[in-house]
C-alpha cells in the first residue's frame, strides 16, 4: 500500500487502485449506482491501511494437525461510526474487511448559512473507552462536523479514534489537527482549497447528494 504521511496525524493513501477509483468518483458523469460502488470500494481499500496499527494479542489455536501460535486484534471489537448521511456509504466496504465490527451513528448536518454542524443523533456502544473507533465521512471540508463528532466520541470515553475520509481540504485538516492532534486522519486526496460555500475544490461535489440522489 502506497501511503504518504504529510504530518504525523495525516496519511494520504496513494494506492494505484484508490487513485484510479477516486478519479472516476470525481467525474460528474459517473452515475449514482457506480458512485456508490466506488465509495464502498475505496473505503475498504483505505481501511486496510488504517487497520495496520491496531494492536494484537498472541493466542494459540488448534490446527487439524497441531497447536499453532497466532494473533488476534486486542481489546474490544472495532466500531465504525459514520457521520450521517454520507458516511453511510463507507460502512459496508469496511464491514467486508472487518465483519465483526460494531456500527454506531452520529447525525450531523451543516447549516448552509453558518457552515457549522448541527447535532441531531448520537448512538455508539457504551464501553467506548475499550474500543477502537473509525469515524467515517467521505468529505473533510471545513472540519466542523469532524471536530464535533470527535468531541462527542471523546465525551463517551473514547481515546482511540481514527478519521477516514476520501477527500480532504487543507482548512478542514488544520481545524481537526488544532482541536484533536491525537486523532490520525486518513484520506485518498488532499485537495486544493474550499470555495466560498464551503465545498472542496476540485472535490467531487456533495457526496451525500451523489450517493442518495437527494439534495
Amino acid at each position: 500500500m502506497h501511503t504518504t504521511p504529510i504530518e504525523p496525524s495525516i496519511t494520504i493513501v496513494r494506492h494505484p487502485l484508490i487513485q484510479h477509483k477516486l478519479t472516476l468518483l470525481r467525474d460528474r458523469r459517473t452515475p449514482k449506482k457506480i458512485f456508490k460502488e466506488l465509495v464502498d470500494e475505496i473505503a475498504m481499500l483505505m481501511a486496510y491501511e488504517a487497520t495496520a496499527t491496531l494492536s494484537l494479542d498472541e493466542i494459540v489455536v488448534q490446527t487439524p494437525l497441531e497447536q499453532a501460535a497466532g494473533w488476534q486484534v486486542s481489546g474490544k471489537k472495532l466500531t465504525l461510526v459514520p457521520i450521517l448521511r454520507a458516511g453511510l456509504g463507507m460502512v459496508e466496504g469496511i464491514l467486508r474487511l472487518v465483519p465483526s465490527a460494531r456500527v454506531g451513528h452520529i447525525g450531523l448536518y451543516r447549516d448552509h448559512d453558518t457552515l457549522e454542524p448541527v447535532d441531531y443523533y448520537f448512538k455508539v456502544p457504551g464501553d467506548a473507552a475499550e474500543r477502537d473507533f473509525f469515524l467515517l465521512d467521505p468529505m473533510l471540508a471545513t472540519g466542523g462536523s469532524a471536530v464535533s463528532a470527535i468531541d462527542s466520541l471523546k465525551r463517551t470515553g473514547a481515546t482511540r479514534i481514527r478519521f477516514l475520509c476520501l477527500v480532504a481540504a487543507p482548512e478542514g485538516v488544520r481545524r481537526v489537527q488544532a482541536a484533536h492532534p491525537d486523532v490520525p486522519i486518513y484520506c485518498a486526496a488532499l485537495d486544493r482549497e474550499l470555495n466560498a460555500h464551503g465545498y472542496i475544490l476540485p472535490g467531487l461535489g456533495d457526496a451525500g447528494d451523489r450517493l442518495f440522489g437527494t439534495r
